[in-house]
This record gives C-alpha cells, sequence and structure tokens, in this order.
C-alpha cells in the first residue's frame, strides 16, 4: 500500500477546474481556426469583401485626396503651379483631418446612411418601373384611367378612337 495521502475535494475539484478551462480554451481555439479558414476560403472564392460604409468612406476621400495633389493645372502656368499645388495639397489635408475623426466617432451613422440610401434607390426604383409599364403600354388593361368613355366599342374592330368633326 502506498503512503501517499489521498486527494482532498478542493484539490480535485480544482483540478477538473482546469481541465474544464482547458477543454473551453480548445473548443474556442477551435473555433477561432474554423473561422478563419472559413474566412480564407470565401476571400479567394468571392474575393476580398466590401468594408464597411465607414471604412469605404475612407478610402474614398483617400483617392479623391490622391488624385487631387497629383492634378497639374495648366491654367496656373508654370510659375503659379507648385505654389498652388501646395495650396490644393493643403487644402486636402485639411479635408481629410476634419472628415476621418467624425468618422471614426460615428461609424454605425454611415452604415445606417447607407443602408437608408439604398431603401430611397429601392424606391425610386420601384416608382420608375410603374410608371414605364404605364408609359409602354404593357399593362393597359389593368389601368382605370385608360378605361374611359373616349374609347369607341362599336362597329369596327380596329383600335383607333372615333373623332366626332361636328
Amino acid at each position: 500500500m502506498s503512503e501517499e495521502p489521498s486527494p482532498s475535494g478542493a484539490a480535485r475539484e480544482e483540478a477538473a477546474d482546469e481541465v474544464r478551462a482547458s477543454d473551453a480554451d480548445a473548443w474556442a481555439t477551435a473555433c477561432a481556426e474554423d473561422l478563419q479558414a472559413e474566412k480564407a476560403r470565401r476571400r479567394t472564392q468571392h474575393g476580398t469583401p466590401p468594408g464597411s460604409a465607414a471604412d469605404e468612406l475612407k478610402k474614398l476621400v483617400d483617392a479623391v485626396a490622391e488624385k487631387l495633389s497629383d492634378v497639374r493645372s495648366p491654367l496656373l502656368g508654370a510659375v503659379a503651379g507648385p505654389a498652388a499645388q501646395q495650396v490644393v495639397r493643403q487644402v486636402v489635408q485639411q479635408a481629410k483631418d476634419a472628415v476621418e475623426p467624425v468618422i471614426e466617432r460615428n461609424p454605425d451613422v454611415f452604415d445606417h446612411l447607407a443602408a437608408a440610401g439604398n431603401e430611397l434607390l429601392a424606391a425610386y426604383r420601384s416608382a420608375v418601373q410603374a410608371q414605364e409599364r404605364r408609359w409602354t403600354g404593357r399593362d393597359d388593361q389593368g389601368d382605370p384611367r385608360d378605361q374611359d368613355a373616349r374609347r369607341d366599342g362599336g362597329d369596327d374592330a380596329g383600335p383607333g378612337e372615333r373623332i366626332d368633326l361636328d
């Protein structure tokens, strides 16, 4: 028989907690690895997904700033060219400095504005399609405004309207 004392209940419970914690960490690690693998697979299959509206606005501001900084104005001539280019760079940098803190403080606002813009676009598209259907005459029979007394349902079978010349 061994002379070692059996572990107390508290020691056994502590060891079990460590095993549970390591199991939870292993599960979280495995889930994170699976998520990363799935994201990589989707990136290769579909390309890089667009960022949030705030990130896209930052990219737009950077691209416009870069293009404006590179523009050389032939209207200002060779003498004023470098000075004017420096002024343009300063104005662009000031605009970026003013816009970036607003974007960073309120990124959700830009996501909401993008969603609202999509909804407005969908409403506009629906209205235009309905109007185009009316104009092209594809939906004439269903439109009550086109079913008035001007149409002559008389003897001839032609599509024309009767015009009274008296």
